[in-house]
Formats: structure tokens, C-alpha cells, sequence
């Protein structure tokens, strides 16, 4: 991982302040997108342990702390989320089977990793250098920095090189960091989620339903 004075420096040349707020604020959910959700390698090895960190940190107090927003969606079809099993991608494309997965990585401590993945989503959106500059030093901030409690697990060539783009962030300056984050979630965390109660729940109650009706 990077020291401090590599974070200094990549954070030094960007502009804007920290005012910034992200829709990963913890507020309220909207009650419609979880309604119908069950509420009721060395890299990989790394991962495990911070993983292990995170989980002591966590105290009784700050699990009853409200859920973060989640995306606009609809309702998923049972077709939808038996889509959901067939590959990564098909998932990760439809709004409402990734704010399941994000529960679930919620329950594993692991949520950071799709939060991050959003939010460079959203800053690839962004046109206006200011805007993107500090979309750019929040992402940093929040999910770059050793000191953030969000931080998420990436080697040391990627982090080099987002201090060097850091210097002049564009829409694309956590695309390398994004693709290893990705594929993390895919190889580590989507064969859980696909044996999870949480996914299973989904399949058997779409199919009873689509057999009532």
C-alpha cells in the first residue's frame, strides 16, 4: 500500500473541497427498493483479513445504524433474478440485483467494494473539470486512502498509478482500480451470494408467486 506522502501528493494537485456529498451518506432507505429484498491469491488472502479488521471495528451501536441509499429500481421479474445466476455481468447490469448484492456484501463486511465500483460509475458521467476534480478527491478520500475505513483492497501498481492521475483527475482516473475491485467481488464475494439465503430467498419466493398467480 501506498505511505502518506504519496497520498499527499496526489491529493495536492486537485481542486475543490470537501463539501461534497455522495449518495453513500448513510440515510433512510427508500422503503419501495428493499420492500420485496430479504431483509427479515495472495489478493484474495488479503482481502479475507481486512475484511477480519473491519468486523472487529464494528461495534453493536454502529450495527443498528440506518442503511445507506440504495439505486432507483423496480420490482426484479423472477426471470430477472434468475438472470442474476447466470454471470457476473447480468447482475451487476440490472439496478435491483445490485442493490441485493450490496446487501449481501453488507453482511460480509464488504460493502465499500460496491460503493467504491458506483461512484466511479458516477464520476465517468461527469463533464465539468471541477466537478470531476472533486468527485475525484472524495473517491480518494473515502475508498483510496489508507486512513479511510472504507478503504478498499487494491495492490500496490494500482495505487501508484492513481497517484500519478490524481495529479490531473479525469472521468477515468480509478478505471484500473475499478476493473481489480470488480473482479473481486466476482471471484470472491458473487459464489457466496449465489448460495446466500438472501439470493435463494429471492428465487423461491418469484417462483411461488409466478406459481400462484
Amino acid at each position: 500500500m501506498g505511505g502518506g506522502r504519496s497520498e499527499t501528493s496526489a491529493l495536492s494537485g486537485t481542486g475543490g473541497g470537501r463539501g461534497m456529498t455522495t449518495t453513500q451518506n448513510s440515510q433512510r432507505p427508500n422503503a419501495c427498493c428493499f420492500c420485496w429484498c430479504c431483509c427479515c491469491s495472495c489478493s484474495w488472502n488479503e482481502e479475507e483479513k481486512r475484511k477480519r479488521r473491519r468486523r472487529k471495528r464494528i461495534s453493536q451501536d454502529t450495527k443498528m445504524e440506518t442503511i445507506p441509499n440504495c439505486e432507483a429500481c423496480t420490482k426484479p421479474s423472477v426471470d430477472e433474478i434468475q438472470l442474476w445466476s447466470q454471470s457476473f455481468d447480468k447482475l451487476m447490469r440490472n439496478p435491483a440485483g445490485r442493490n441485493v448484492f450490496r446487501e449481501f456484501l453488507r453482511t460480509e463486511y464488504s460493502e465499500e467494494n460496491m460503493l467504491f465500483w458506483l461512484a466511479c460509475e458516477d464520476l465517468k458521467q461527469e463533464i465539468n473539470k471541477g466537478t470531476i476534480e472533486e468527485k475525484a478527491r472524495t473517491i480518494y478520500e473515502d475508498y483510496i486512502s489508507i486512513l479511510s475505513p472504507k478503504e478498499v483492497s487494491l495492490d500496490a501498481r494500482v495505487r501508484e498509478v492513481i497517484n500519478r492521475k490524481m495529479q490531473d483527475p479525469t472521468p477515468h482516473t480509478f478505471e484500473d482500480a475499478q476493473l481489480q475491485i470488480y473482479t473481486l467481488m466476482h471471484r470472491d464475494s458473487y459464489p457466496r451470494f449465489l448460495s446466500s439465503n438472501i439470493y435463494k430467498s429471492l428465487v423461491h419466493g418469484g417462483s411461488r408467486t409466478s406459481s400462484e398467480s
